[in-house]
């Protein structure tokens, strides 16, 4: 096993009737933070934010609590380095994020929860799908929006002259609309990013792992070919495009829930398994969804 006990130690404080607030130790020490949303079902769905964002995007909410209305609790956290984990952020990072993911999905094997599936969108589209290319353990895994080709898309954000740049100083200062440096590029986290191949690791997911990639025909971000890319690599695999939805399903949030728990509902047990330590909370959680 690659992770050190401290990977499973965590910490619950109540934040309201059917929500707690969860913190996992990764594999490097760094507490990654999370919100359950419990609905005292052993079934368990697994929500990874994108780039620079965090367990509060607007989609990983929304699905959560659609997810939470069929009786299926749902976790969404923060990878190390954003939101509330510890960390610091990398540019990179993809397969530190997938640990990430290792830790949490271990944690709630020890709790007893079957993890019905990964779900993540954009960077964390990439991280369920290293994911499931690494691991056997999850047999339902949603993509959302995720990039095929880590290689596209750099030069929209960092400028056309990015690797003249970070090769003469090192790294890339990415500032703001006033001149603040929101976040750095190191040569070492581009590297990460340019040697990422998702192709080949596509091809390493068992083929008994279902697979769905979601992605929006106006996505402004990454390119919707993107999705069909990823059905000719993943061997059982499906492709939903939401019609006029851009990346972030801005207009499209209840169109994006209906299909990810649409098709993690398909999977779904047949009986409603109670966690034996929401004993005497059941009423109360599920009376409030």
């Amino acid at each position: 096993m690659e992770h050190s006990s401290s990977s499973h130690k965590a910490k619950h404080s109540s934040v309201e009737v059917g929500e707690l607030r969860i913190t996992i130790v990764n594999k490097y020490g760094e507490k990654l933070m999370g919100v359950l949303h419990e609905t005292c079902s052993t079934e368990l769905v697994i929500l990874c934010h994108g780039f620079r964002s965090s367990k509060e995007c607007t989609s990983l909410v929304t699905i959560a609590s659609a997810l939470a209305k069929e009786g299926i609790t749902a976790f969404r956290f923060d990878f190390s380095g954003n939101g509330e984990s510890e960390g610091s952020f990398q540019y990179g990072n993809y397969h530190k994020d997938a640990d990430d993911l290792r830790a949490v999905i271990l944690h709630f094997f020890q709790d007893n929860r079957v993890i019905r599936a990964i779900v993540g969108h954009s960077k964390g589209g990439n991280a369920v799908l290293l994911y499931a290319a690494r691991y056997n353990d999850v047999h339902t895994v949603v993509n959302i929006s995720g990039r095929f080709n880590l290689k596209k898309g750099i030069e929209g954000r960092l400028g056309n002259d990015y690797m003249q740049r970070i090769k003469k100083n090192g790294f890339i200062d990415v500032k703001n609309m006033k001149g603040k440096i929101v976040y750095r590029v190191t040569r070492e986290s581009m590297v990460d990013r340019l040697t990422t191949d998702v192709g080949p690791a596509c091809l390493l997911i068992d083929n008994k792992c279902r697979v769905l990639t979601v992605h929006g025909s106006a996505d402004e971000i990454v390119p919707t070919e993107d999705a069909l890319k990823f059905d000719k690599k993943i061997p059982n695999h499906k492709v939903q495009l939401i019609e006029g939805a851009n990346h972030y399903f801005t207009s499209h949030q209840a169109e994006l829930a209906f299909v990810v728990v649409d098709f993690i509902r398909v999977d779904q047990m047949d009986t409603y398994n109670q966690v034996p330590s929401c004993k005497g909370l059941n009423q109360s959680f599920r009376a409030r969804l």
